[in-house]
């Protein structure tokens, strides 16, 4: 066997949405299992994409069937030419039920993709010298490299947002909802965001393990306990905990997919939503050990982990699943809404 691409492989659920996922910075460093029985029908686009260059983030794709004809009036190509041109290799006519299962039963692992009927030591060799996920670092791996701003100079709102892997969708959204956006690297310290004098902080999406992201807990602890509003999804949900005595673990398959069932513990509603995470923060509906402060909001109903988690005082809040979708439900897009009235709030008592 010819050893290749190595990565950590894990699955998605999702229907559709192939582009957005493999777009996702989320994904760096993992090879995706698509359970869904056929990839590719409907093409790719150049408006589909959650990466701010445009190009995969995933270091491989396993799929049950691929489809090399595509039909949408949207398609600018096909899948399998934009993969090969993007130079990420994908395997067809496997059994992805399967492989789920394995995952599922034995957890995510590192995988090494190669040509060749059986893993020769060269291959063996490649696969153990590859990182692990728990303790890397990769939010600096796909961090943009200097300030950037999108958005109307006089909209409503200005955000400061730390871009540890950030999905495109989420600046689309804040920028459909009158929001001015300063997107951060992310080492930028809290002095430099408090000169950006923004009405708000926003903390992304990212791939990796938060407990290794440990540069950016102190800004985050004195921006958000200095009061202002402060929203994290993902990541940036992980991070937030840290921030203020949490502590994060590593699941043994996570959660990725489209259909993942969250109960708002406030209002007994379910939602059914979008996630991409392979650590959750510690903690049960009673509490987060540590971090007395910090109040449970959100429940996981296949697993009971922390979805949600809102300060007793303070106006900041993080969610570990993705409002914003690309791809999967919007049931939860109206925490986007909830973010802006703390602005509006904040602003109102000022």
């Amino acid at each position: 066997m010819s050893a290749g691409t190595t990565g950590e492989i894990v699955f998605t659920t999702n229907l559709t949405g192939y582009q957005e996922v493999f777009t996702d910075p989320s994904y760096l460093g993992q090879i995706v299992v698509m359970t869904a029985p056929m990839i590719g029908n409907y093409g790719v686009n150049p408006e589909d994409v959650e990466s701010r260059s445009g190009k995969p983030h995933v270091s491989g794709v396993l799929v049950r069937e691929l489809s090399r004809a595509h039909s949408n009036w949207r398609a600018s190509g096909g899948l399998d030419d934009w993969l090969a041109e993007n130079g990420i290799p994908i395997i067809e006519d496997l059994d992805t039920r399967k492989i789920t299962r394995h995952i599922r039963s034995e957890g995510a692992m590192r995988a090494v993709i190669g040509l060749g009927a059986q893993p020769d030591d060269e291959a063996r060799g490649k696969l153990d010298a590859s990182p692990r996920m728990a303790g890397q670092d990769l939010a600096s791996a796909v961090t943009i490299d200097h300030e950037r701003t999108v958005g109307n100079s006089q909209a409503s709102h200005h955000i400061v947002a730390y871009d540890f892997g950030m999905k495109e969708n989420i600046l689309r959204i804040l920028q459909s909802m009158d929001c001015r956006v300063t997107v951060v690297p992310a080492q930028t310290s809290a002095t430099r965001v408090r000169e950006l004098n923004p009405d708000g902080l926003f903390l992304s999406n990212g791939p990796g393990d938060p407990s290794a992201v440990e540069y950016v807990l102190d800004p985050i602890r004195e921006l958000a306990g200095s009061g202002l509003p402060t929203f994290g999804i993902c990541l940036g949900h992980q991070l937030l905990a840290l921030a203020f005595g949490a502590e994060t673990e590593k699941l043994p398959y996570g959660h990725r997919g489209g259909n993942h069932p969250v109960l708002d513990l406030s209002t007994g509603r379910v939602l059914i939503t979008s996630q991409n995470h392979g650590f959750a923060v510690r903690g049960t509906s009673k509490g987060v050990p540590g971090a007395k402060e910090l109040e449970v909001t959100h429940l996981n109903l296949n697993d009971h982990t922390v979805e949600g988690l809102r300060h007793r005082d303070l106006p900041f809040f993080g969610v570990q699943y993705h409002p914003e979708a690309s791809p999967g439900p919007h049931d939860a897009r109206s925490h986007f809404a909830e973010f802006l009235q703390t602005l509006d709030s904040k602003q109102v008592s000022s």
